[in-house]
């Protein structure tokens, strides 16, 4: 991943240039990779990070994102993009897998930006990725990265809150978990790294990333070869800290006392549609 140091290094620089609004222009062409493999090493660090248990014949539903993100990285340090890269946070995904990747596989990757979003806290961009091998669909994400700003939309009337979830499991989660997550994917902003860096974004301490959450509670389910996860994430898992993982029929949480940091599903889906192999 330390290919990526230069990308985000000019993200950075271009940063303090941007003027985030949901009614900017933004680069419409996708960006692709073809050919592309599954390093072991680095898969296997990032099952370790994250709970996934090692040496499994079918990759994490959450490991495609890490083959689309150096891709989504370079469209989002561009000067064309009009969010800056610092500080963006990740706010929710949505992953939909008709087959699992294995880890010897080869596979063509794609990554564009649908389309830019009000959001009650600034500008969202919605990001899809796709993973296919040769003409055949196995994998696609969209997600949702914000810059927060002083012109948000009007705010939503909130959501009426659920009974909690039966809680599974404990975790205490170290202060250098940014850190160890970030060598994994290749995601450093420094809102998840360190304290001081965290805290010129406007956050106490550093915070975990939306991606380590979900796949931290995925790793805990039991793997689906065809399957649709939907997460939100709502509030920031400060580091070090504590976190309750929740689940029961389909839907899982992650709390931190009275505070819901995650919300998400998950959903079997049927034999795999070949309409997206044309």
């Amino acid at each position: 991943m330390s290919s990526l140091l230069p990308v985000l290094a000019r993200g950075a620089l271009l940063s303090p240039l941007k003027r985030p609004h949901p009614g900017a222009g933004f680069p419409r062409a996708p960006l692709a990779l073809p050919g592309v493999r599954i390093d072991p090493a680095h898969l296997a660090a990032y099952e370790r990070v994250c709970g996934f248990p090692t040496g499994v014949v079918t990759v994490p539903v959450t490991y495609p994102h890490l083959l689309g993100f150096p891709l989504a990285m370079r469209i989002m340090a561009s000067r064309e993009f009009p969010l800056p890269l610092l500080g963006l946070v990740h706010t929710g995904i949505e992953i939909t897998q008709r087959e699992p990747l294995v880890p010897d596989g080869e596979y063509d990757v794609s990554v564009r930006i649908r389309e830019l979003a009000p959001h009650r806290r600034g500008t969202q961009a919605v990001v899809v990725t796709e993973v296919r091998a040769g003409d055949q669909f196995l994998w696609e994400s969209t997600s949702a990265y914000l810059a927060r700003h002083g012109t948000p939309a009007p705010a939503a009337a909130p959501a009426p809150e659920s009974e909690p979830l039966p809680a599974l499991a404990e975790w205490r989660l170290a202060a250098d978990l940014g850190r160890r997550y970030a060598a994994a994917s290749g995601d450093r902003n420094p809102i998840h790294l360190h304290a001081l860096t965290a805290r010129l974004f406007g956050f106490p301490r550093a915070i975990a990333h939306g991606m380590w959450t979900v796949a931290r509670c995925l790793a805990e389910q039991p793997a689906h070869a065809a399957v649709q996860v939907r997460a939100e994430f709502r509030t920031p898992v400060l580091l070090p800290g504590s976190a309750t993982y929740a689940a029961a029929g389909g839907r899982f949480e992650l709390r931190g006392g009275h505070r819901l940091h995650l919300t998400g599903e998950t959903r079997r889906l049927p034999a795999r549609d070949t309409s997206h192999d044309q």
